[in-house]
């Protein structure tokens, strides 16, 4: 049976806690030890019934055997994923039950999956990216490493969301759009073009605000 630190207790950590638990009444195997969050205020406080064990430094004295980041910027889960692999830990995924993924998606480590959210056929989901609620993404998307595809929001087929890029809640991606690395596309967004690498871009039909560049 897998032991399990969540990364986080904040709003978003406590999502990941819900899904693992309901995961877990559902059959799965594993067990959830608690959290580890760098907020002292939360020390020893106990949420959802786990336990906050303490700072995130500590998670090498927890004896868990895997872990999850429940962190909702996606620069910090990069590189706090990173800091649970340099341990030798294994990332674990977080996919609610009542999420539906299609039988030859991949997903790879670390990916949370939230209530609602649909995975097409074919698509490819990096490691730690964060799929929302009642997000959907449709056939033969590509969604890399480090993205979050906010609550609400809608890709069609074909869609690539390259690393760290950021899909705001309520937005929709039409067919075979990209989304460049680390760029975010505002709430509520119609995305008819692709997006560049690093940029800003909202409206509908959505254009970009600011420019940037991808990170290295």
């Amino acid at each position: 049976m897998k032991r399990i630190a969540i990364l986080g207790a904040g709003g978003h950590g406590q999502v990941v806690a819900d899904i693992l638990l309901a995961a877990s009444a559902q059959g799965t195997s594993a067990e959830v030890l608690g959290f580890l969050d760098d907020n002292p205020c939360l020390a020893g406080v106990s949420i959802l019934g786990l336990p906050v064990l303490g700072p995130i430094a500590d998670l090498p004295e927890t004896r868990c055997d895997s872990a999850i980041v429940a962190i909702g910027d996606n620069r910090v889960r990069r590189r706090m994923c990173e800091f649970v692999r340099q341990l030798g830990l294994e990332l674990v995924q977080a996919i609610h039950p009542r999420a539906t993924v299609a039988a030859d998606a991949r997903l790879g480590p670390g990916v949370v999956v939230c209530a609602g959210a649909v995975i097409g056929t074919g698509s490819v989901v990096g490691d730690g990216a964060l799929l929302n609620t009642c997000c959907s993404i449709d056939h033969h998307n590509v969604i890399a490493a480090y993205a979050h595809i906010c609550p609400g929001s809608h890709l069609a087929g074909n869609v690539t969301v390259g690393m760290g890029a950021m899909i705001g809640m309520g937005s929709a991606v039409l067919p075979g759009r990209i989304v460049g690395e680390w760029a975010v596309v505002a709430a509520g967004s119609v995305v008819t073009k692709d997006v560049p690498a690093g940029s800003v871009a909202a409206g509908t039909p959505c254009r970009v605000i600011k420019k940037g560049a991808a990170e290295p």
